[in-house]
């Protein structure tokens, strides 16, 4: 029924991009455009390096053009997949898992890194650890986003919850390039922060690490974001998945042998998109929380899935099977 359902909702989507002029046909095996998603995050450092290091379009040829577009979550990044506007590129788990899960035809196929996420306190809120945090108001980029369900899955622990579930924490959303101006203004008190940006507000506004990457829940073992593709490029297009693959394998790979480099690429890529010049000491304090990896562990995700249910993100307990494909990276 899964498959079905995703069936009907990409070829309605497709139909719908199509109308539009634009897009290759699907399963066109010489698609001659080949468009990357990624985020302005320090975790998705491999797509900025790939891009600028050509990575990409070397693996896929000179008969293929390669493009690129950025998201400000994974809702967006999930609708463009969906509807063939992208085949592919990094984006959280936690919106991969939930577009499986209610019936697009989405798969991993690699992860980019592991860590980056950081609960901080705005300077003056009287936050010092998870303790003070009941009552107050907490930012994350999207409900139920990875950097949420980790948040909240380290605080039901603690037996403090949101007002979503009963509980006292209030929740806002908002772009992590934001949190900085709304901890100026005092409109929130906490932020659930990949990295850069928890790096950022400790430099500029004096936030204060509540929780680090090393106690949040799967804050270690977890992929901060992961290479997704879909069921029509792995069907039609494997050659092209592979060469994908192969690049962000390279790009990964040049990312821990060259790490000087790779901050100073990742910092001109972030620019590019949000206008905002990070400096190299504020970026190697969060190179230092992030591991650059492009394995994934299947088990991780399911357990990741298991703590969004137990959360009421997901109606019901979800099943992985065939949301994990490790073929291309083997």
């Amino acid at each position: 029924m899964r498959k079905f359902l995703g069936f009907l909702m990409i070829s309605t989507l497709l139909v719908l991009a199509a109308c539009g002029g634009s897009g290759e046909a699907s399963g066109d095996k010489e698609s001659k455009t080949v468009t990357i998603g990624y985020f302005p995050n320090l975790n998705h450092a491999p797509a900025m390096v790939a891009k600028q290091k050509k990575m990409y379009k070397d693996h896929l040829g000179k008969n293929v053009n390669v493009e690129y577009q950025t998201f400000p979550d994974g809702s967006t990044f999930m609708k463009a997949l969906a509807a063939g506007e992208i085949q592919g590129g990094l984006v959280g788990p936690g919106p991969a898992m939930n577009s499986f899960i209610s019936g697009v035809d989405v798969q991993i196929i690699g992860a980019s890194s592991t860590g980056g996420t950081v609960i901080v306190s705005r300077d003056g809120s009287g936050i010092k650890s998870w303790e003070d945090i009941e009552g107050k108001t907490f930012i994350s980029p999207r409900v139920g986003c990875t950097h949420d369900v980790q948040f909240e899955t380290y605080m039901k622990e603690k037996g403090i919850t949101s007002e979503r579930i009963g509980g006292s924490m209030k929740h806002v959303t908002g772009e992590p390039a934001r949190y900085q101006s709304l901890f100026e203004k005092g409109d929130v008190d906490v932020a659930t922060a990949p990295e850069p940006w928890a790096s950022v507000m400790e430099a500029k506004v004096d936030a204060n690490v509540v929780i680090p990457t090393s106690e949040i829940s799967f804050g270690e073992t977890l992929p901060a974001a992961v290479m997704v593709t879909s069921d029509d490029m792995i069907e039609n297009n494997s050659e092209q998945v592979q060469k994908l693959v192969d690049a962000h394998k390279d790009s990964v790979k040049y990312i821990n042998e060259n790490p000087d480099e790779a901050i100073d690429i990742t910092i001109e890529g972030i620019a590019d998109i949000t206008d905002q010049q990070l400096e190299k000491s504020v970026m190697e304090n969060a190179w230092e929380r992030t591991n650059f990896t492009y394995e994934v562990n299947a088990d991780v995700i399911q357990e990741f899935g298991n703590s969004s249910h137990d959360l009421q993100f997901l109606k019901e307990k979800p099943d992985f099977e065939g949301f994990v494909n490790k073929t291309f990276i083997q």
